[in-house]
């Protein structure tokens, strides 16, 4: 259930089951603008991570909640594209960091301006402004929502 109702108006029954489906339709909506960025969804999503801070690989794996063996997939072909650069880590020479390179910076500038560009399409369509400023502004809550939701998990170990 929703904790909170928008100020407009509360969430019907009907809003609040459909919302997994919407999330379902907008992945599919990042993953079309991807395309034209030459990245997948799971590539732009540890390329998204590396860009708040370089990361081991089991980190990159709960935060990308998969299991390791498909992170290091992921990475591993990044590494290869020269997106993703593998470093020891200086604290624990065991660990290995991943870290966004140049061209790393430059594909996933080049890939968020391609899904802002496809979701702009898309709640352009809406009749009035607000209402696509309203969209957005969702979008942005939801971020806001995974670094809390991230921080109180670290927090709780």
């Amino acid at each position: 259930m929703i904790a909170k109702a928008t100020a407009s108006k509360r969430p019907t029954v009907r809003d609040q089951q459909t919302l997994g489906r919407t999330a379902a339709w907008l992945a599919k909506q990042v993953e079309i603008g991807l395309a034209s960025a030459d990245l997948s969804l799971p590539q732009y999503r540890v390329l998204g991570l590396l860009d708040d801070s370089p990361a081991v690989s089991s980190d990159l794996a709960e935060r990308l909640a998969v299991r390791p063996p498909s992170v290091t997939a992921v990475v591993d072909g990044l590494v290869i594209r020269g997106l993703v650069e593998r470093r020891h880590v200086v604290a624990d020479r065991r660990l290995v960091d991943h870290v966004l390179t140049g061209s790393g910076r430059r594909a996933l500038d080049t890939a968020d301006a391609a899904v802002t560009c496809r979701l702009r399409e898309i709640a352009g369509s809406l009749d009035d402004e607000g209402e696509t400023d309203r969209a957005f502004d969702g979008l942005l809550a939801w971020r806001k929502a995974f670094g809390a939701y991230h921080r109180a998990r670290r927090a709780s170990r």
